[in-house]
């Protein structure tokens, strides 16, 4: 007969198996894909990358440069910060240091295992060609580009090794969907959404906070003892302006993708029970969650923060408060979200959806845009060891 104590073991072993293996899905089926306005989010980032790198290598001098970009993709954007770099900090750093002798830089791109780091290693001949070509004083300076694929919700680099952190659009993503979105019988608690939603039960938004506190701090924590003291970190990532989570503006995004694949519900092409399981491990917080995050964990002085709105179509550079074309946008908008949500719903839902999904998708954003232009809201921030 089974002991009290070894079923309660073998229970609670179970139960550590079922979210060691939800967290492998995660990243099996999640890389940092582009998308979302991220490289316009690049863009608006790269004065304070550029402040930041600076003011760590003026004030350190150190022999390597060590330098790591955490999500990074496997996309046009994934030598964007590599390039952007190199273009704008070298020269300056030439000019300014010219009695000290040059740097080597070394880059590390970081992201999931599942990310396409062969297209980058196939890309980095050109890539050099390129930037060597724009960047004369780039003559005589070595830099190298190395892969680091890894989960930043674990460690990744020794202690004490890297002068320069860079992440864009990654830290969104969480390690995991929040497991309190089920009741204690494993029944979903947010029944026909798939984020924080205007009709989610209120333990929705605050699962959702309570994983982003746990996987921020996790982070901050690790790449407190990565960063040598006075190196720094830039971070760019999604957010929203209003305190209250139901009013952000990626809920309004993500409701239209939810009203989208509930349409396959009502005509029988999904099962009801298969989309009420299915949240997104995402959460766009606010900038008062994030500085007390910061605050709380101690290990860095949060010494720049930059708040700007990119449009849901990244085509779309007007900044009044209609699009000219809501139809266009609509197909815009859905192409960019596609770009960075089609892996981890085709895995979860099947790829035969998934043409139809977007289409359906683009018509709700269309329909939406025709009432309010809402924007993209993006946090960048420039963190600095203590």
């Amino acid at each position: 007969m089974v002991s009290a104590k070894t079923w309660k073991r073998e229970f609670i072993r179970e139960q550590e198996e079922e979210e060691v293996a939800m967290k492998v899905e995660v990243e099996e089926i999640l890389h940092m894909v582009g998308g979302l306005g991220e490289e316009q989010a690049i863009g608006k980032a790269k004065p304070i990358v550029e402040k930041s790198i600076s003011e760590v290598y003026c004030t350190l001098l150190p022999q390597n440069l060590v330098i790591v970009d955490l999500g990074c993709s496997s996309g046009p954007t994934a030598f964007m910060v590599i390039s952007n770099i190199l273009s704008a900090i070298v020269p300056d750093l030439c000019h300014r240091l010219s009695h000290h002798r040059s740097p080597e830089i070394s880059f590390f791109l970081n992201d999931l295992p599942g990310n396409d780091f062969n297209t980058i290693f196939k890309s980095l001949t050109k890539l050099e060609k390129m930037v060597r070509e724009e960047i004369k004083e780039l003559k005589d300076l070595p830099y190298y580009v190395f892969g680091a694929p890894g989960s930043f919700y674990g460690k990744l680099f020794p202690r004490d090794s890297i002068h320069f952190t860079h992440s864009s659009y990654s830290l969104h993503w969480l390690s995991q969907v929040p497991q309190s979105l089920q009741d204690y019988e494993d029944t979903p608690i947010n029944c026909g959404n798939i984020y924080i939603a205007k009709d989610s039960p209120s333990g929705v938004s605050r699962s959702y906070l309570e994983q982003f506190q746990q996987d921020f701090s996790m982070f901050l924590k690790l790449r407190a003892e990565e960063i040598i003291s006075g190196g720094q970190m830039v971070l760019t990532f999604l957010g929203r302006t209003n305190l209250d989570p139901l009013r952000g503006e990626m809920t309004y995004l993500l409701e239209l993708l939810a009203e989208a694949l509930n349409s396959f519900v009502s005509e029988g092409l999904l099962e009801k029970e298969k989309v009420d399981q299915f949240n997104m491990p995402f959460y766009a917080p606010a900038m008062e969650e994030v500085r007390e995050i910061i605050m709380n964990q101690g290990s860095f002085n949060l010494h720049q923060e930059y708040i700007f709105e990119l449009n849901w179509d990244p085509h779309d550079s007007c900044d009044g408060e209609f699009v000219s074309d809501n139809k266009l946008s609509g197909e815009n908008a859905a192409k960019c979200v596609r770009a960075a949500l089609e892996p981890m719903l085709a895995s979860y839902f099947g790829e035969e959806i998934i043409d139809t999904l977007f289409s359906r998708y683009a018509e709700n954003v269309a329909k939406h845009l025709l009432k309010q232009k809402t924007k993209l809201v993006n946090f960048t921030i420039a963190l600095k060891k203590i």
